[in-house]
């Protein structure tokens, strides 16, 4: 089985260096990873020579500052560098004439736009129609929409949220269960995270399990149950039944969408 982390973070300013990454992956045999901007940094080099170092490992999704004039020209010149796609936030607009013309160049340059929001954001009217406005633009939304397990109304709307399925060219991310789950009160030897939030099942039945992958948001996971765990607890969920299932949450979606 092919595994692939489609969500996590390297930097020298901000998190962990690279080498950090590379021996979490080597220590799980994980193949790939899509290293994602994080917020704030607007400066894409050290994620392009990470990728430049370890050939064929990686892939980049950076973040361009949509408030800039040059914003347009900005995301054409970090396509030619090799990105694979672009952080946006569902409510992102431009600041020239279309405010989607970030968006909707994206999709004419064959990018993927990874997305990070509220479950709120993404289940708005204005983040439906932007999406129905760009088919052909592959976008991931990101940490389960943005889903809080804990509270009634965040999973009322995560249902509609979940609506956006109608839309074949929107995927979804699947953290570790740290991200969605109350931590045990008594922690055992071996891991242990048992989920009835439901809320992974109802990703399962809405997008299918080809528009699903799992990313283990490292660093930060690490603060969590670490890297293995949100790995294994993924790769072992109750709501992946068959070995296919399982060979498409953790690495077949990310292939194709990221084209590893």
């Amino acid at each position: 089985m092919k595994i692939v982390d489609s969500h996590c973070h390297a930097g020298m300013s901000w998190f962990e260096p690279i080498e950090m990454l590379v021996y979490q992956m080597d220590q799980n045999k994980v193949d790939h990873a899509v290293l994602i901007q994080h917020r704030g940094m607007y400066d894409s080099t050290y994620l392009l020579d990470c990728m430049r170092q370890y050939p064929g490992r990686f892939r980049v999704v950076a973040i361009v500052d949509s408030s800039r004039d040059d914003a347009l020209h900005n995301l054409e010149l970090s396509a030619s560098q090799g990105i694979a796609g672009i952080r946006l936030n569902p409510t992102e607009k431009s600041k020239d004439h279309d405010p989607l013309s970030l968006w909707k160049r994206t999709e004419s340059l064959g990018l993927v736009v990874s997305s990070l929001g509220t479950v709120e954001e993404f289940a708005s009217k204005e983040f439906f129609r932007l999406v129905s406005l760009v088919p052909d633009l592959t976008i991931v939304v990101e940490h389960l929409a943005g889903v809080c397990v804990r509270d009634k109304d965040s999973l009322k709307v995560y249902r509609q949220a979940l609506e956006l399925a109608q839309y074949p060219n929107v995927k979804i991310k699947v953290g570790g269960l740290g991200e969605i789950c109350e931590r045990p009160s008594r922690l055992l030897n071996q891991f242990s995270m048992g989920d009835n939030s439901g809320v992974i099942e109802m990703a399962l039945e809405t997008f299918g399990i080809e528009r699903m992958m799992w990313g283990s948001d490292y660093p930060p996971v690490s603060s969590r149950e670490g890297y293995g765990n949100a790995l294994d607890g993924i790769k072992t969920h109750q709501a992946f039944k068959t070995d296919e299932e399982r060979e498409w949450i953790m690495g077949k979606t990310a292939i194709e969408t990221f084209n590893f």
